[in-house]
């Protein structure tokens, strides 16, 4: 079963180690100190995901205004993807910010199997960005608006 935990400060080294997990891999820019996920508890919120009560991966969005939110971050442990397990975080999440006009995000555009997901749940491309998070990588911007 999946569900969704509310991060707080004591899970840093549970987040840090799902970040490390994916931190290898080119198309996921992974927040990968301890002062950046403190930073994004600060102004996000930030759930662990959890399969039969073990984190797998974590999930963030910050609210930019009234009717607007960014999805920061979103990271799934490789055994744990290609299981429909992103499908349904996504699914509860965008639930949760049904009252949103805007959601956006970044991704990066080898992240086929993301960028997929996403264009699943209506969102669109709006733009590509080069050196984006200052990675010397690119992210397509997509966005979901009512």
């Amino acid at each position: 079963m999946i569900t969704l935990q509310k991060a707080t400060i004591e899970d840093l080294g549970i987040l840090l180690r799902i970040e490390k997990n994916v931190s290898n891999l080119k198309t996921y820019s992974a927040m990968v100190t301890e002062e950046e996920w403190r930073e994004e508890l600060s102004k996000s919120t930030v759930y662990l995901i959890e399969k039969d009560g073990v984190a797998i991966g974590d999930i963030s969005y910050e609210i930019k205004g009234d009717s607007h939110a960014y999805l920061s971050g979103f990271a799934i442990i490789p055994e744990f993807q290609g299981q429909g397990i992103g499908q349904e975080v996504l699914t509860k999440i965008l639930e949760e910010l049904k009252n949103m006009r805007r959601i956006d995000l970044a991704v990066h555009p080898h992240n086929v199997h993301a960028v997929m997901l996403y264009l699943s749940f209506g969102f669109i491309i709006e733009s590509r960005k080069d050196n984006y998070f200052g990675d010397g990588e690119p992210r397509i911007i997509l966005a979901k608006t009512k």
